[in-house]
């Protein structure tokens, strides 16, 4: 923490004109610097949460906590807890001139203590006690204290750290690094830690970050997933908004433990080869008294026009992103879970809803920016801001925008006009293609567009492909519950399309459950059906998602140029009356055909063109009796033959699995 200090005077304490320290026990001075102040009223500290909060402390040989909270418009604040019996008259905190700045230090309160801050407003009337923005510990719900945490980790800045801790640190920057890049094979696994696997056995209660280590891990390294992305793990007292309504941005959930243990998850993901990233909301919070409405009896992190600070699909508040503590809130809590935690990435929610001024809003309902746009300039400064600052020093770690709307540049650099971020959702495809797949396969050739409109577009942002949590809710059915046929159907159905998927430019993510066909809608109070893993047609689509994350890791030619298109080409994307695409995936060593027939139908002597001559070795076959498929197909490998077929000099004569897919590999001339 930043403090001022006379020379013969312990930090922290004030020394009144031609009197004595009062003691040390109620010290009465300055425990934040000027400095300190200047920085996060100007809203440029790169680390708030080491200045505000509490902190564990030792001033004049005493320990302690020190507080620290903003709340420019109160006219008093204490800090109370069980250590004062909650009275706001025992602890009262020290207004810093006009930073807005309260501050304490109260002796004898530790790590593992309560607390709130107890607020009047500037006419004096009592506030509802509120928890601390910056708290890094929270009560369990339905309790909404404080807990003061311990120690903060040292910020990871290498020329800081002595020469092991900078060699570790570079070591595991580099492996970051290595996981999220553009050329790498990213395969993301979503997860909502709460309804992942339950212990039924004691009251079906979740699992603990140890134990989700002990479990999450292995299963997601032994489905060849890349990455775990959690859904949101920020302190939220409703757990049916699923973490997207967070009170304690600061403060991992009670909910799967304490944060030391979250630590702990994070360091195991990494040292098991996983990336971790984390669902992060930005875009608005609950007005819950107890949390960051009405805060000092203003409307101090959103805005008091509701046609500004209102999201009525939601009922939540939006953050004032032109206010400078507030930016410095958020952009503080992005580096907060990268630095003392360790996570890869954030994926950014709600994107769009930051983006627009009239999002979701009728006329009337929304009010212009200053040059009378519907853009809301301050989010987009905020949000270049945020990954600018970010990617200044942690250039390896990912941010990834949920971005519904083609707003141009979204993963472009901010020097080239774009937002920053590494990567986009491609919401577009998700829609095209599940509506298509959805479709009775006598139809499909009327709509084949849905599948091949995406590659007209593929290569403008830097996508991820997401088949996510919220596919599979709120009545749209599971993803296999969305596949029509007979039985075989919807399972060879859902088989495609993640072949399709897998083969398609872009990195990939998939929510728990869709791997082995979970029937049912995802249900956030209720453990994943793994019991139908005693069905074999569910075991199928499993062994082949596996066999898919290993494949799509292990061939260059599906992840390598998967934002360039150099390397995607059509072979045919016009054969509607078929229902059948073909097209080549390339890295620059590797060349790959992938074949989809969308119909019920055999398709034998099926001629595609082929880029090469030689020999192409079937490296993966959907229809393939291992996944419960019909195993149509061409015994493991083909020649081409000297016949022309769509522009190139020599094809492949194939035998189509029915609702199937072919992933060819050339290996020799």
């Amino acid at each position: 923490m930043g403090v001022s200090a006379g020379p013969e005077v312990p930090a922290g304490i004030d020394v009144p004109a031609g009197g004595e320290p009062p003691s040390v026990r109620d010290p009465a001075g300055p425990l934040l610097g000027d400095t300190d102040l200047w920085l996060l009223s100007e809203g440029s500290d790169l680390r708030p949460y080491e200045r505000l909060g509490a902190h564990p402390a030792e001033i004049g040989g005493v320990a302690g906590t020190a507080f620290a909270v903003w709340a420019p418009n109160a006219s008093e604040v204490s800090v109370v807890g069980p250590f004062n019996d909650w009275d706001e008259n025992r602890h009262a905190m020290r207004l810093r001139g006009s930073s807005g700045i309260w501050e304490t230090f109260v002796a004898g309160v530790g790590a593992g203590s309560l607390y709130k801050f107890a607020l009047r407003d500037r006419a004096g009337h009592r506030l509802p006690q509120h928890a601390d923005p910056y708290a890094r510990r929270a009560e369990l719900r339905p309790a909404t204290a404080s807990i003061v945490a311990g120690p903060l980790r040292p910020a990871p800045i290498a020329g800081d750290a002595d020469a092991e801790l900078a060699s570790d640190l570079a070591s595991d920057l580099a492996s970051i690094g290595a996981r999220n890049a553009i050329d790498a094979p990213i395969s993301i696994y979503e997860v909502h830690a709460g309804s992942w696997r339950r212990v039924v056995e004691e009251g079906d209660r979740f699992l603990n970050w140890d134990e989700l280590g002990d479990q999450l891990i292995p299963y997601v390294v032994d489905m060849g997933f890349t990455h775990i992305e959690l859904l949101p793990i920020s302190e939220h007292p409703f757990d049916g908004s699923w973490g997207y309504q967070p009170t304690g941005l600061y403060a991992p959930t009670a909910r799967f433990g304490p944060p030391e243990s979250f630590r702990r998850f994070v360091d195991r993901c990494h040292a098991a080869g996983l990336g971790v990233l984390l669902d992060w909301v930005p875009g608005h919070f609950p007005n819950d008294a107890f949390a960051l409405a009405q805060f000092d009896g203003t409307h101090l992190y959103d805005h008091a026009d509701p046609r500004e600070g209102l999201h009525r699909d939601w009922g939540t508040l939006i953050y004032n992103y032109g206010r400078n503590e507030v930016r410095n809130f958020l952009a503080g809590n992005a580096r907060y879970w990268v630095e003392q935690f360790g996570v890869d990435g954030l994926r950014v929610d709600a994107v769009a809803s930051m983006l627009y001024r009239d999002y979701s809003r009728k006329p009337g309902e929304w009010v212009p920016n200053h040059l009378g746009g519907r853009e809301n300039l301050e989010a987009i400064a905020f949000l270049k801001h945020l990954n600018e600052s970010l990617g200044a020093t942690h250039p390896q770690v990912a941010t990834i925008a949920e971005e519904s709307t083609a707003w141009p540049g979204v993963s472009r650099p901010t020097s080239a006009g774009g937002l920053g971020f590494h990567y986009k959702w491609n919401m577009g495809w998700m829609n095209d293609t599940l509506r298509y797949m959805s479709r009775d396969p006598a139809h499909r050739r009327h709509h084949h567009s849905e599948l091949t409109f995406g590659l007209v577009y593929a290569f403008d942002e830097n996508f991820v492909l997401p088949l996510s949590h919220d596919e599979v809710v709120h009545g749209k059915r599971s993803l296999i519950g969305r596949m029509p046929g007979d039985a075989w159907q919807r399972f060879a159905n859902l088989r495609l399309y993640y072949t399709f998927m897998f083969t398609h430019p872009g990195k990939k993510l998939l929510f728990m459950g869709s791997e082995f066909a979970q029937e049912a809608e995802w249900n956030h109070d209720r453990s994943l059906d793994w019991h139908l893993l005693a069905d074999d047609a569910r075991r199928g689509v499993q062994g082949l998602v596996r066999d898919l994350n290993h494949l799509y890791r292990g061939l260059p030619a599906l992840h390598a140029l998967d934002a360039r298109p150099e390397g995607f080409a059509w072979i045919a994307h016009d054969d509607a009356d078929n229902s059948v695409l073909s097209y080549v995936r390339r890295s620059a060593t590797q060349t790959v055909i992938v074949v989809c027939n969308f119909t019920p139908v055999p398709r034998h002597g099926y001629r595609v063109g082929a880029p090469l001559a030689g020999r192409w070795l079937e490296r993966l076959n959907s229809d393939s009796m291992h996944y419960g498929g019909s195993n149509v197909g061409n015994e493991g490998w083909l020649a081409t033959e000297p016949q022309p077929s769509h522009g190139h000099p020599q094809s492949l004569a194939l035998s189509l699995p029915p609702l199937g897919a072919l992933v060819l590999e050339w290996i020799e001339s």
